[in-house]
């Protein structure tokens, strides 16, 4: 009997290899049919990416690390790049794979989105989302708007010049007015420059918040800066100017020190003012500089203003300081302590006798909260485990941070990831302003969405109101949103213009911190599947637009964010130089990095030496 001579191990190999991408085709297949449903309702221009998606879905089913490395030993695909052309690629390798084993090239060309043309998808749809990117770079800059831009141009001019491309109106803050006058200085201001600059909206959603706290004395302080030794090195800085008609301050961070306008019109650079502080100290203030509609005041001792402080340039000649706002309040908590949240939202007494609490603006969190669940305050800063309930408060046992003590003040967010709250989306502020985002948007960031049904409910509402156009931008912040993202997405795709933007600082606290950067590439890839662009949003440059000075772990995060196709800055005394920044950044790293294939430019960063 003739033996049949083994195989060798490399046809072994790929026979084996063969038969598990056939397998993982035969997987797409099935996806297909299992989410036919929500296929079926997308838009015609977005069939295709909602079939990729399906197939993304399927081959991210199964761990295919060890396959993974197996094909690289042959110079194959890894498929770890296969996002936007998931069938397509595997149909490659599976060719690939055949004519290795002698079975000819002949690549199945049946794919509904081709090598070639997932890349295509997403810019197309990056571009009539967000508009056109810069030439040098695919990642746009998204800008939230200061209260400011209602009424100066020459703010949002810098921003333009910096490098936004979309402005950002958050409806949490102002008004419909505000607004009106933001949305016309950008327009204004991008057909001056002669560039696009796009208006994104976005709604408020059912944030949940901490009530107020009662307000504390009406003082201002001025304070010098001392080295080690307790020297003066930098005097204590105000900005005097009128109580009636009151100017921008010359530079970020000076307190406001509201004067009669009469009086102030008769002082002059170089004036002495004397007075008697809060605790009845003898003070000087030099009016140091002269600029328009005030002085830059200085002082070389420590002084506590308040409101009705008397000001006096001479015997004869003094004045009151205006009002004053007034000291915020907080609660100080350190692990162990209990705060009671309660349905009463008037302003809570801030009173070191008495048990903290403090209000919740959402009623729903007392019918719905269980004993056990987690609570967090301030983006995470704070928090602790529901101990008690009863029909108007919940009792919460603080146990982060673990060591120290945290500050919990007024309008800070609350999160309760493991509270079911049978709410919308969709409050009913947020219906009140979709006739305004409508007028001035080009497109709607959709805060809070949670489920399929919160997407139909906003469309519908679009619907009745004869929208037909406006972008819509799905903010992915809760945990129920990331766990039902692939059906978020398609349910999105019924309209043209969609994307979707990871919210990091909801997100990040509702999910653990642990977690935020894995969740952050998940949604990276599978919105890469469904061609949909992307909205890397919060904390970005956060120090630097705060203080004028970045951390170096911000740089990095902010390099990072080039493989979306937009970035978001929140506002800040320095957001000029936060802009000018993250242009030049997105710009260097778009020579090195496309989503997560990195591009191998000529690198100039070293040189034979000659010696």
């Amino acid at each position: 009997m003739t033996s049949v001579p083994a195989m060798p191990a490399a046809e072994q190999e790929l026979d084996r290899l063969q038969s598990e991408v056939d397998a993982l085709l035969e997987r797409l297949t099935d996806a297909e049919s299992r989410w036919q449903p929500l296929i079926a309702s997308v838009t015609a221009e977005n069939h295709c990416s909602a079939i990729n998606l399906a197939h993304y879905w399927a081959l991210r089913q199964a761990d295919l690390r060890d396959m993974q490395k197996r094909l690289t030993e042959f110079g194959l695909s890894s498929l770890g790049r296969s996002e936007a052309h998931v069938q397509a690629t595997l149909q490659l390798v599976s060719a690939a794979i055949a004519a290795m084993r002698g079975h000819g090239w002949n690549p199945d060309d049946q794919a509904c989105v081709g090598v070639d043309q997932g890349g295509q998808l997403l810019e197309r749809n990056a571009v009539e989302l967000l508009g056109p990117a810069a030439e040098d770079r695919a990642a746009r800059i998204m800008v939230t708007l200061p209260s400011e831009a209602a009424g100066d141009i020459t703010l949002v001019r810098t921003l333009l010049d910096a490098g936004m491309r979309i402005a950002r109106i958050n409806c949490a803050h102002d008004d419909v007015t505000a607004w009106k006058a933001m949305a016309a200085n950008v327009r204004s201001a991008a057909a001056a420059a002669g560039r696009p600059c796009l208006i994104a909206m976005d709604l408020g959603g059912p944030k949940l918040r901490t009530g107020p706290l009662e307000p504390g004395p009406q003082v201002a302080r001025l304070r010098p800066t001392r080295n080690a030794h307790g020297q003066v090195v930098g005097a204590g800085r105000g900005w005097l100017t009128s109580a009636k008609r009151p100017a921008r301050p010359p530079e970020p961070g000076l307190v406001t020190l509201p004067v009669d306008g009469k009086w102030l019109a008769h002082r002059s650079e170089g004036d002495e003012l004397l007075l008697r502080d809060t605790r009845g100290s003898k003070r000087r203030l030099l009016l140091a500089a002269a600029t328009p509609g005030g002085f830059v005041v200085t002082t070389e001792k420590t002084t506590y203003l308040g409101t009705g402080t008397r000001l006096r340039a001479g015997k004869k000649d003094s004045t009151k300081l205006g009002e004053l706002p007034a000291v915020e309040q907080s609660i100080r908590l350190a692990a162990g302590d209990i705060v009671r949240v309660t349905r009463d939202c008037t302003p809570a007494p801030v009173d070191d006798d008495q048990p903290p609490r403090i209000g919740c603006t959402l009623p729903e969190v007392f019918d719905n909260a269980e004993v056990g669940e987690r609570v967090f305050f301030d983006d995470g800063k704070l928090g602790g485990e529901v101990i008690a309930i009863t029909a108007d408060s919940i009792d919460v046992r603080i146990d982060h941070p673990p060591h120290g003590t945290a500050k919990l003040h007024a309008a800070k967010g609350i999160n309760v990831p493991d509270t079911n709250l049978p709410i919308s989306a969709l409050t009913d502020k947020d219906l009140a302003d979709l006739t305004a985002v409508i007028e001035l948007a080009d497109f709607v960031q959709f805060s809070f969405v949670r489920e399929p049904a919160d997407v139909i409910r906003l469309f519908d509402e679009l619907d009745r109101l004869g929208d037909r156009d406006l972008g819509v931008v799905l903010k992915i912040e809760t945990r129920q949103a990331f766990e039902h993202l692939p059906q978020l997405l398609l349910t999105a795709m019924r309209r043209r213009r969609v994307g979707v933007m990871i919210a990091r600082g909801d997100l990040a606290v509702e999910t653990g911190y642990e977690r935020m950067a894995e969740l952050q590439e998940e949604t990276l890839w599978l919105c890469e599947a469904a061609h949909l662009p992307v909205i890397w949003a919060t904390q970005v440059l956060e120090q630097l637009a705060a203080t004028g000075l970045p951390t170096r772990a911000e740089i990095s995060d902010a390099a990072m964010s080039e493989r979306a196709e937009c970035v978001m800055l929140n506002k800040g005394p320095y957001i000029a130089d936060a802009v000018v920044t993250l242009d030049d950044i997105l710009g260097r790293m778009a020579g090195h990095e496309y989503k997560k294939s990195p591009l191998l430019r000529s690198l100039h960063s070293w040189r034979a030496d000659a010696h």
